[in-house]
């Protein structure tokens, strides 16, 4: 029997492609089966559009919903490209208080013209001018400090402007003109002047213009404690939904024959807009990741990424897309250990 099912194996093209196709990544499940990189839950590699690894290493398998966190933002920006495809945003220059509801003005704390003018733009690129900064614990606008009040987008309102000391760079000085500072509480509100915009709730419009479209069903929201849909983190998604996110990216907005989201938006989000670190641009909510390609030179791989190293890569170069979803989320450079089960375990497979 055994003999008739290896017979039967080896004569099944479909079978053959797929065994031959783990081979070069069976070294990197067994680091990760062997507690190499902590607690990884998922691995998924995709090239030419088609999956060749695909590996689960918690109960919740294929069809567990993962708590990914940040990379809920990188898909406020693709709504955002879509709410203007449509004609319900003027644009990444739209101004934020003109779109919100008016309350949202009328109650603002520390008024001031510079918070008048903060456009879309401002909130994808982490650049706005309030001061909100979620790497630093004593910033007004540090996340944490949003979680403990019941209004995530008037907290956001209220913030005041930033102050640039002699030692901080000013925007004016920065390169793109922007003073990237990391800022959930500005997606948050982003969230909000989407759902504005376009008169619907965050999530059916999500799911009518992008996730349907993707073949994406049943996503896990997180909620305010006023009940918008958190937009800066938290979304529930399966390890093949983020791959057909990514995926659709890395084919400029194209899916299953269709344009779901414009060329041109996939390219602007793509493109750098704001300098985040040494080795990262940021685009419109996507990481512009700067990381060695193994042949002593460095490739750009935009990247989705949320806490705990969970992380969605575009590698252009390999045409190649690379999931791998954790609980890391307690761990020291989480994200330092999923940039080395990539760089060293996968991509050589590639």
């Amino acid at each position: 029997m055994k003999r008739a099912l290896l017979c039967l194996c080896l004569a099944t093209a479909s079978c053959a492609v797929a065994a031959a196709d783990r081979e070069p990544f069976q070294q990197a499940q067994q680091a990760v089966e062997k507690g190499e990189y902590k607690a990884i839950t998922s691995i998924l590699v995709a090239q030419d559009g088609k999956v060749v690894y695909e590996h689960y290493f918690d109960e919740a398998g294929a069809q567990g919903r993962r708590n990914t966190r940040s990379v809920t933002k990188t898909v406020a920006g693709m709504l955002a490209g879509l709410a203007i495809e449509d004609g319900r945003l003027v644009g990444a220059s739209a101004r934020i208080f003109d779109v919100l509801p008016p309350d949202r003005r009328q109650k603002m704390l520390n008024p001031d013209p510079r918070k008048e003018a903060i456009r879309v733009e401002d909130l994808m690129t982490m650049s706005s001018i309030v001061e909100c900064n979620d790497d630093d614990q004593f910033s007004r606008g540090n996340e944490e400090r949003m979680y403990l009040i019941e209004d995530w987008v008037q907290f956001y309102a209220d913030l005041p402007v930033q102050g640039f000391p002699g030692w901080m760079p000013k925007p004016a000085d920065s390169p793109h003109g922007r003073s990237f500072r990391y800022c959930t509480a500005g997606v948050s509100a982003l969230g909000e002047v989407i759902q504005t915009a376009v008169r619907e709730p965050l999530p059916s419009y999500a799911q009518r213009r992008l996730f349907d479209p993707l073949g994406i069903q049943a996503p896990e929201w997180q909620f305010s404690p006023l009940g918008l849909a958190q937009a800066g983190g938290g979304l529930g998604l399966r390890t093949r939904d983020l791959w057909k996110l990514g995926q659709l990216y890395l084919d400029e907005g194209r899916a299953g024959g269709k344009q779901v989201v414009p060329a041109a938006w996939v390219r602007q989000s793509l493109s750098p807009q704001a300098t985040a670190r040494d080795d990262a641009d940021y685009g419109y909510l996507w990481w512009l990741m700067k990381i060695p390609d193994g042949n002593g030179g460095v490739i750009t791989a935009p990247t989705m990424a949320g806490t705990g190293g969970n992380a969605v890569y575009l590698l252009p170069p390999k045409r190649a897309v690379v999931v791998i979803t954790t609980t890391n989320y307690r761990e020291r450079q989480s994200h330092a250990l999923t940039l080395k089960l990539l760089t060293q375990e996968l991509m050589p497979g590639l």
